[in-house]
């Protein structure tokens, strides 16, 4: 006969205290059945499980554990816990999972009350959780300061739209981005991005800033706007769009590709994909002139948009091949990883209009980057106050993890 016991250790943390407690217990032979340890500002909080013999044997275990603990400064606790109870916990093991992550420019006691207030609503019960941003000085102030933590929770989900409709409600009024995703081997795993461009990984839209300069911007902007929103078919819109376009001069395009602002957090983002080996893509409804531009400058695998067509070094009006829409690019997306031979899970798609809706319903992680309204409701996962960087905590990544791809 056995009994399980629950070992609580806390105090302040340094080098060797696991090794002190774990060697005791080697020594007499007890199975650790789990063990958890965190700590924050070096303060320790250690868990053990173990099983003892109810023989009276195990009285020397405590023993030597309290002697050891009271010389190394330590708090323990000894807690029974019922072998029922034991077997109902371990068969909550097989559980769905689920990660909700927190972004924003500061994340505090509000926040992480509203959200861990809906979960509780659900039956969920939280695990973990982890800062995925580095610690913050009080003296020496960010410019633009990143906050994530990241939450693993445990419980069937009835209703995952509801989930994240009411975490993205939160959102809003609380200015910060809240995602929640399967626990599972897929989000661990994710292997291709595909971005759009314009107001996405730039922070303008090209055909607005050509239309500027040819006289029409007023005209264009209107047409873009409606499209982005849904309320125009794309093809429609970017026909009716080109048209007023026709005969700008050559020139002009290539002074607005070499000022394009690169949106914040693009070359972070970008530069850590790059080194875990991930293949990126452009798929996007505006034009190859400026799309192979950031291809250029980002080392970008493949590039797909629409290709201007020029006449004496002016515009036509018209574009060659293909128009890439909404459909376009969830084909292309489809095209890629199949390629890649990889599934759909594995594919990021980040993009901010209405014709982005289908290749984000499609890819694993399918994120609305400071999106239209249109699209942030119907996408499952939405960033809107941080800059593309926020993606790297979406895939759990910590900022020392980042460091540490850069600096190799």
């Amino acid at each position: 006969m056995s009994e399980i016991v629950l070992i609580n250790v806390t105090g302040e943390d340094r080098p060797g205290i696991t090794a002190a407690l774990t060697e005791i217990l080697a020594r007499y032979r007890i199975p650790i059945l789990d063990i958890g340890q965190s700590t924050i500002h070096n303060a320790l909080t250690l868990g053990l499980l173990v099983e003892l013999p109810r023989d009276g044997s195990a009285c020397p275990v405590f023993k030597d554990l309290l002697f050891r603990a009271h010389g190394l400064g330590l708090d323990i606790r000894f807690t029974p816990i019922d072998a029922d109870d034991y077997e109902a916990w371990v068969h909550e093991q097989g559980q769905p999972r689920h990660i909700i992550t927190l972004l924003g420019r500061q994340i505090d006691a509000e926040h992480l009350a509203q959200v861990s207030a809906v979960v509780a609503e659900r039956g969920l019960n939280v695990d973990h959780i982890v800062r995925l941003t580095g610690r913050i000085s009080r003296r020496d102030r960010h410019p633009h300061p990143l906050a994530s933590v990241e939450l693993s929770v445990r419980g069937a989900v009835e209703d995952l739209s509801d989930l994240h409709g009411a975490l993205l409600a939160l959102g809003q009024v609380m200015d910060v981005d809240v995602s929640v995703q399967e626990d599972d081997i897929f989000r661990r795993n994710r292997r291709l991005v595909c971005f759009d461009m314009d107001s996405t990984l730039i922070q303008t839209e090209v055909i607005d800033e050509l239309a500027v300069v040819a006289g029409v911007g007023a005209e264009v902007a209107a047409i873009t706007e409606a499209a982005m929103r849904g309320e125009l078919d794309f093809q429609e819109s970017f026909r009716r769009r080109m048209a007023l376009l026709k005969g700008l001069d050559e020139s002009v395009l290539a002074g607005i590709a070499e000022r394009l602002p690169i949106t914040d957090g693009a070359d972070r983002l970008i530069a850590t994909l790059k080194r875990l080996g991930y293949k990126i893509a452009i798929l996007s409804g505006g034009f190859t002139y400026f799309a192979e531009h950031l291809q250029r400058r980002f080392g970008i695998d493949d590039v797909f948009a629409n290709r201007l067509e020029f006449r004496d070094g002016k515009l036509t009006g018209e574009v060659s091949g293909e128009i890439v829409d909404g459909a376009r690019k969830a084909a292309l997306l489809r095209e890629l990883a199949a390629r890649e031979g990889i599934r759909l899970e594995q594919v990021i798609a980040v993009g901010d209009g209405a014709n982005d809706l289908p290749m984000l319903s499609i890819a694993g992680l399918g994120i609305a980057f400071h999106a239209k309204p249109i699209v942030t409701r119907q996408a499952r996962h939405s960033i809107a106050t941080v800059g593309l960087d926020g993606i790297l905590y979406l895939l759990g990544m910590r900022d020392r993890d980042v460091a540490m791809l850069v600096e190799t």
